[in-house]
């Protein structure tokens, strides 16, 4: 127990000023902090997001992961701000897209344990995009969802043409791409594009206690699943029933799956220590 509590000790910490981490009993939570600004993201922050994700991907003390923001928004996408200078020097979009969105997103998404977004209000543009890159979604009474790309008239990035349609079907990812309008918490739960919708000041424990329950849950299972879906996304039925075969053979060595086994036989409750 000491040994725990001084590995999720170690662990935490700030990323930087800008994305806060931290670990508490088995989930890592990562919070985007510039809440003056609705958290969006300048150049150093997507570096420090990206750190603060590959940190928890390869924490072992992080068995589940939490993505929020601080104060009234989730993350408003690009700092407009920063992008103008940009474009006023010349630079255009400084290859933002391919050296910091697409490795963030990939790195969510891939990440081979559970993540949950709980998106606390805004999240537009990239900023939707990255709770859309997450497993799971929980969002405040009070959130909402803004595609924004094509009212800046620009196309989408960070993953969105993919996991949008994936989420809500493609004529209605279609829809919210090319209008671009708010959606609110209420209807997101209805198209299915999040999981769960609780009052503002239940989102924090609601997200903590789903985290919670996945961290001390098989978390190399979990992230089999993922695998499983991500991979079934693309092929035809065969190759996905090959890719579980394949899986199955690796979760089946865990002992994990050999206790619960026998936790079963012997109508117990299973303990999971993910390996």
């Amino acid at each position: 127990m000491a040994e725990q509590a001084a590995s999720e000790a170690s662990a935490s910490g700030p990323a930087s000023g800008t994305v806060l981490y931290d670990v508490t009993e088995g989930v890592g939570t990562i919070t985007l902090n510039r809440p003056d600004a609705m958290n969006s993201l300048t150049v150093e922050m997507k570096e420090a997001l990206r750190a603060a994700v590959d940190r928890a991907a390869a924490d072992p003390a992080a068995r589940a992961v939490v993505l929020t923001g601080a104060g009234r928004a989730f993350c408003a996408g690009q700092d407009l701000r920063e992008h103008a200078d940009n474009l006023s020097a010349g630079r255009g979009l400084d290859g933002t897209v391919r050296r910091h969105y697409n490795p963030v997103v990939l790195a969510l998404a891939g990440m081979p344990k559970p993540v949950v977004a709980a998106v606390n209000g805004v999240a537009a543009g990239a900023g939707a995009s990255l709770a859309f890159a997450c497993d799971l979604i929980i969002a405040s009474e009070t959130s909402r969802f803004a595609t924004a790309f094509t009212g800046i008239g620009l196309a989408p990035d960070s993953g969105m043409s993919w996991t949008l349609q994936r989420l809500v079907g493609r004529a209605k990812a279609a829809e919210l791409l090319l209008l671009g309008e708010p959606l609110k918490a209420p209807a997101a739960l209805e198209l299915g594009l999040v999981n769960r919708v609780v009052p503002a000041d239940e989102l924090a424990p609601a997200a903590v206690e789903l985290a919670r329950r996945l961290a001390a849950g098989p978390t190399v299972a979990y992230g089999a699943v993922k695998a499983a879906l991500d991979h079934a996304a693309s092929s035809d039925l065969a190759s996905a029933l090959e890719k579980e075969a394949v899986l199955q053979d690796l979760c089946e060595k865990t002992a994990d799956h050999r206790n619960a086994t026998e936790a079963f036989l012997k109508k117990q409750q299973p303990s999971f220590e993910g390996r």
